[in-house]
């Protein structure tokens, strides 16, 4: 079933300054085309997937990943069991140099599916990293991790930090939503989870409307992208995106950034304390505390504390260091409580 037919909007010969000035302030997904063509490794999986994994071997110390594998009944799918107690996958350590062996054998009906993600790239192919450098977010505190397998399917979900995605060999496609989508998408539980991030319930090569009827709704909003070796995408937190690993050999490069200071708290743990605290209240108790929300957390009705003097502004005042530890302090404070 096809999802969509509207394009993920592409930029072309993008530089620091036009990420920067035209980009990023449009807080949505952007494809960049050729972001990376004249990496070596991109020019290595623009000729053939054999001549990208020999590529790789060079920087192979034999260090572990941590890669999921998955049966062929799976279909390439990493996803939850039947019984929503565990997953369809095991966790196994492999050598690197294994996993790209495996990887480079000739694709064959019946082969499991096979998935290595987020590994830091100095971790397993220590000097990459130089030859193949991303500079439109030299200024960013990103680390490039490197993501290798077959074809395989993630579960559309949210990324905590901005994302860019480089491709270095074979076709992946993306399908990505907005924020808002979140009630059309069918979240599985927020604590249990493949990877870190909830995911869509819904299996997109086969949507069961039935049962997950408003996903039509998220059909309607989405866009796609497939993009090759030396493309990349951009996606800022934290919109939903599924991902498709579309031929034998895939290897790709991220970054992940985050803007907030490291001890600013993590907006997932806060929506989990809303969960413990806020949305089991009564519902004329519950709408009113969305009104304070609306007004301190989302600033809906401008700055909070644009009234008050600034030495007068508690934890409303500017975000320093100190302030955040005094905000942490308070939160757990009210936690031992519990």
């Amino acid at each position: 079933m096809r999802i969509t037919d509207t394009p993920i909007p592409e930029w072309r010969n993008v530089d620091h300054d036009l990420f920067e000035r035209e980009i990023v302030p449009r807080f949505a997904p952007a494809v960049l085309r050729g972001l990376v063509r004249d990496w070596p490794a991109a020019r290595a999986g623009a000729a053939s997937s054999q001549a990208a994994c020999a590529y790789l071997r060079r920087f192979d110390q034999g260090a572990p990943v941590e890669a999921f594998l998955g049966a062929p009944g799976i279909g390439g799918r990493f996803f939850y069991r039947d019984d929503m107690v565990g997953f369809n996958f095991e966790k196994r350590r492999l050598r690197f140099g294994d996993v790209l062996t495996f990887l480079a054998e000739e694709d064959a009906p019946g082969r499991p599916a096979v998935y290595v993600g987020a590994t830091p790239v100095a971790q397993c192919a220590p000097g990459f990293e130089v030859e193949n450098a991303l500079s439109l977010i030299a200024d960013k505190p990103a680390v490039p991790r490197l993501w290798i397998g077959n074809a395989t399917v993630v579960a559309a979900h949210f990324d905590m930090s901005d994302n860019i995605a480089c491709l270095v060999s074979g076709r992946r496609r993306f399908t990505v939503f907005p924020p808002e989508e979140v009630a059309n998408l069918y979240v599985g539980p927020l604590d249990h989870n493949m990877a870190g991030q909830p995911a869509s319930m819904v299996s997109f090569a086969e949507p069961d409307l039935d049962r997950f009827p408003r996903f039509r709704q998220a059909m309607a909003a989405a866009q796609v992208a497939e993009l090759g070796p030396g493309d990349a995408i951009y996606i800022p937190s934290p919109w939903w995106h599924h991902v498709e690993a579309l031929d034998p050999f895939n290897v790709l490069l991220n970054y992940w950034w985050d803007d907030q200071p490291a001890d600013a708290g993590s907006p997932l743990e806060a929506l989990g304390y809303g969960i413990l605290a806020v949305s089991n209240l009564p519902e004329g108790r519950r709408e009113a505390w969305r009104s304070l929300f609306d007004h301190y957390v989302f600033k809906r009705d401008g700055e909070p504390a644009a009234h008050l003097a600034p030495g007068h502004r508690g934890i409303l005042g500017p975000s320093t260091p100190q302030l955040r530890a005094r905000i942490r302090q308070f939160l757990m404070q009210g936690l031992a409580r519990g």
